[in-house]
């Protein structure tokens, strides 16, 4: 079962940076302009938050092991038909399906993991979920130079979706063999006795502690994706680092945060998961401290940035983990659920924010911006322990 769910970590960040690496080649073919991009990762996203808001009633209703297979099924589709789109709005139109499998089979999965196994595999799971979504843009790339197009390179992330359905489907039994509590196997609650009603947004809202947490993962994806976002373009326009340099700096951040989670799987077994959370915080404020240092030269930016990706590597998957220990098994589903709808809001939201304060403010806000976030995650982590320590 372990070895089924790794594989999926590592199938699932593959399509997640497929855009990026083909848009460039995709937007001439289809005659669209290069910014139209975003239109079609907003719809993603957009999928993604409703999925994840229904993660709790179709898991309740069909069991995680079903819901996770039907969502990597539906993202498969999802991208064949990326693979023989003929214009851009049909790829807006299959962006839907794209972004509801990608939410669901993502609040499913990591709640399944938070409650049958330990925090080192959720950090290292993630951590191969990094590596996915590394390898994609090098198979886009293959397809690329290989005069295949991109439509190929789509193809290729498809079957191999394809291939990962087929092994979860067939493995639907080990996911009924995990603990008895129904909701989180292979088999809907009608079958197995549970009598929990879907809680939805409202009902979530009402657990004390819950906005705590959730405010917590809104604030992380803030500064994940603005770094990751505007971490060049910082070295260009305010260090004078020439494009193709830091292009290749930037790439820090996402090294420091798959280091630091494959790390983190071990620390883990010495640190629960709020002080793993607390350490990653103290190493993000170093690095942006460090960023925001009038210091000569690009050095200390680039240490910067590469102890940010550090400090946000346990962050993430040590807050899921801990999210059943918090407010328990019964109710986890739900909180995971709407703690990812949280997090693709503020991964939506804030990058782009932060642009039109680099276009019309500075972009010397860069650090300072980092750290409203960071401050804010830190006291709602406080607030969190002090309610449901």
């Amino acid at each position: 079962m372990l070895a089924v769910i790794y594989v999926a970590f590592i199938s699932l960040g593959l399509p997640d940076a497929l855009l990026g690496a083909a848009w460039p080649t995709m937007s001439q073919d289809l005659g669209a302009p290069v910014s139209w991009a975003g239109g079609i990762s907003m719809t993603i996203a957009a999928g993604t938050i409703v999925s994840a808001l229904l993660s709790d009633r179709m898991t309740l209703r069909f069991g995680a092991g079903r819901v996770t297979a039907a969502s990597v099924g539906l993202t498969a589709a999802a991208l064949f038909g990326f693979s023989v789109a003929p214009n851009y709005w049909t790829l807006i139109a299959l962006a839907v399906p794209y972004g509801l499998g990608a939410g669901g089979v993502d609040a499913a999965l990591n709640n399944y993991v938070a409650i049958h196994y330990e925090s080192k595999h959720m950090s290292w799971l993630h951590c191969m979920w990094g590596v996915g979504a590394s390898v994609g843009p090098y198979i886009m790339g293959f397809a690329l130079s290989g005069g295949q197009g991109w439509s190929w390179g789509y193809r290729y992330i498809a079957i191999l979706q394809v291939v990962l359905t087929l092994v979860l489907v067939l493995s639907l039994p080990l996911w009924k063999g995990r603990g008895n509590s129904a909701p989180f196997a292979g088999e809907p609650a009608s079958e197995g006795g549970a009598d929990r009603k879907p809680l939805g947004v409202l009902g979530v809202l009402a657990i004390r502690g819950a906005r705590e947490i959730l405010i917590m993962f809104f604030c992380y994806c803030a500064i994940e994706t603005t770094a990751g976002l505007w971490a060049s373009s910082y070295m260009v326009m305010h260090d004078g680092v020439d494009r193709t340099t830091a292009a290749s700096l930037a790439s820090l951040f996402y090294l420091g945060i798959t280091a630091g989670r494959a790390a983190s799987g071990f620390m883990t077994m010495k640190f629960d998961d709020p002080t793993m959370i607390r350490l990653g915080q103290g190493v993000l404020a170093a690095g942006v401290l460090l960023v925001l240092l009038p210091l000569p030269g690009y050095g200390a930016t680039v240490a910067g940035l590469l102890l940010i990706g550090l400090g946000c590597a346990p962050i993430y998957p040590c807050i899921i983990h801990s999210t059943p220990a918090y407010f328990g098994e019964g109710n986890s589903q739900a909180i995971v659920g709407v703690q990812m709808a949280s997090a693709y809001v503020g991964s939506m939201a804030m990058p782009p924010v932060f642009g039109l304060i680099a276009q019309y403010v500075s972009i010397s806000l860069f650090p300072v911006y980092l750290i409203v976030f960071l401050v804010l995650m830190v006291v709602m982590h406080e607030a969190l322990r002090a309610k449901r320590g």
